[in-house]
């Protein structure tokens, strides 16, 4: 049984991306083909922004933005803890300073009290500007935009959607990529929509900030490759990857409905014994990863390995307890919620080509581990 199972994806679409490889190779265009801005276009399309540039990875999605704000020392841009460490990595990497706000306990992104009173407690203290706030759609499920978007305007805040995990969710019509004033995302190979090596891309309205994220992502060209207005980085998406990506974004939305087949099982057949994840409100998550909750998590874990299912704890530590990360401000209110689901949370098997047989027997094994007797939790 596989975690998530890109050779069943693969054996779907092989031909497909035989032929779309083959050509690249055979035009020589390796650099900025035209699969590139085919992709670029297609994937706009899809997510409905005007723009798309693409770029070499999830985590140079995430930077370029901040490059093109001018954001750095002295800045502060308010993250979750409880994500990867991409989303404070980047800030680091510009020279400003993450400031960690805690998790909302069902939905798992960036509480909206919390990251107020890290805002607060940032202007108070004097010492950083509040320039931007990073969103994580975490696991999928779009973050709370609505009430983000208006802190951001009241404070004067750029909002980076951290969309690496959901490009194919929506909330409330809107897809996830296209909320913020640019939104990131990652094509690393285990995400919903994966190329087969590094890459990412950005989403934005803005015609001006899509000029300099295009400059930033090539050494801060401008005219030409030798025209040099800015200072900027090497970061391209390979042609042969955009040509892959054509060919999975032709059947993602079909993947996406699959996904929410195996999302709903899971929830009817688990929510009685554990926490299991549902869809929100008026959201699709992409269901990155699919998570339970139970205090039973260890024993639960090692008994599922036994049985040869594989499972994933996401995220073992929070950021603000990382090495890296400890020094770092963080809201005044505490972390509570990013330092607990450490203790809680896991990932199970989560791919649109996970048979039901497959699906029936971890919930069976689930059900036997945790004990059908167990008092009933609410799911979320």
């Amino acid at each position: 049984m596989q975690f998530i199972d890109l050779g069943a994806q693969r054996e779907r679409i092989r031909d497909r991306l035989k032929a779309a490889i083959d050509n690249v190779v055979e035009e020589g265009r390796y650099i900025l083909g035209p699969q590139v801005t085919e992709f670029e276009n297609k994937l706009a399309a899809y997510v409905g922004t005007k723009h798309v540039v693409a770029c070499a990875n999830g985590t140079d999605a995430l930077l370029l933005p901040l490059f093109a704000a001018g954001i750095g020392p002295g800045d502060a841009v308010f993250v979750p803890s409880f994500t990867f460490a991409a989303t404070a990595e980047v800030v680091a990497l510009a020279k400003a300073e993450p400031v960690f706000v805690d998790v909302d306990a069902e939905t798992y992104n960036i509480d909206i009290a919390s990251l107020e009173a890290a805002i607060t407690m940032i202007k108070k203290e004097g010492r950083l500007k509040p320039k931007a706030i990073i969103p994580v759609d975490l696991f999928g499920l779009a973050a709370d935009y609505e009430a983000i978007m208006a802190i951001a305007k009241r404070e004067g805040l750029l909002v980076i959607e951290d969309a690496a995990q959901s490009i194919g969710g929506s909330s409330d019509g809107t897809m996830c990529g296209a909320f913020g004033h640019v939104g990131s995302t990652s094509f690393y190979p285990a995400k919903p929509l994966g190329c087969y090596g590094d890459g990412g891309a950005m989403f934005t309205n803005d015609d001006v900030l899509a000029d300099q994220l295009r400059s930033f992502a090539f050494h801060g060209k401008g005219e030409t490759q030798y025209d040099n207005v800015r200072v900027g980085i090497n970061s391209r998406l390979d042609t042969i990857q955009a040509a892959i990506l054509i060919e999975k974004l032709a059947i993602l939305e079909d993947e996406m409905v699959a996904r929410q087949v195996v999302a709903k099982r899971y929830a009817e057949g688990l929510g009685d014994i554990v926490k299991a994840s549902r869809n929100l409100g008026g959201g699709r998550s992409a269901w990155a990863q699919y998570a339970i909750e139970t205090p039973k998590r260890d024993g639960l874990r090692a008994h599922l390995g036994e049985k040869g299912i594989p499972s994933v704890i996401y995220y073992v530590k929070p950021l603000h307890q990382q090495i890296a990360y400890k020094n770092y401000p963080r809201t005044p209110t505490g972390l509570a919620v990013s330092e607990d689901l450490p203790k809680r949370i896991l990932c199970l098997p989560m791919h649109p080509y996970l048979s039901e047989a497959d699906q029936d027997r971890i919930i069976e094994t689930i059900r036997n581990y945790i004990g059908s007797n167990s008092a009933h939790v609410a799911a979320a």
